[in-house]
């Protein structure tokens, strides 16, 4: 597990800019929200997720994350056919807050074009760091004028 400004980012993962992360599981892309969205929305109380058999492209919004903060956006970070959703988050939302890389996974992509579109996402240390520190100024740009 790779911690980065406070925020566990594993290695292995692939992020999308709106805070969703991929992991390839053979043909399979397991989705979730990073651990950076939830510790800024805060307590997750409602999770609107798209329908299993739908098809989603690269970026696309598929699904509305509520807090008792804020509405977030579930962007999926491939393009493909939702094969599967987390049925245990319409019980316990918690869930993203407590494990978002485990038990808080939200959907399964069966991916279209995984190859072409992987190096969209940031994936390493490297890649995110920068992107970690942009984060954290937006956010504390948007603390200061609220």
């Amino acid at each position: 597990m790779a911690e980065i400004k406070g925020y566990n980012m594993p290695d292995e993962l692939y992020y999308h800019e709106e805070h969703s992360w991929a992991r390839i599981e053979e043909n399979r892309v397991v989705v979730g929200m990073d651990d950076m969205f939830q510790k800024e929305a805060g307590d997750i109380v409602f999770v609107d997720l798209p329908d299993e058999g739908d098809d989603v492209e690269q970026g696309e919004v598929c699904g509305k994350i509520q807090s008792r903060k804020w509405i977030g956006k579930l962007c999926a970070p491939v393009s493909g056919e939702i094969i599967e959703i987390n049925e245990e988050l319409e019980d316990d939302t918690s869930l993203i807050n407590q494990d978002p890389y485990g038990e808080g996974w939200i959907l399964v992509i069966e991916p279209s074009g995984l190859d072409d579109e992987l190096g969209n996402l940031m994936h390493g240390q490297d890649a995110l760091a920068p992107f970690i520190d942009q984060e954290i100024k937006r956010t504390e740009e948007e603390r200061a004028k609220a």
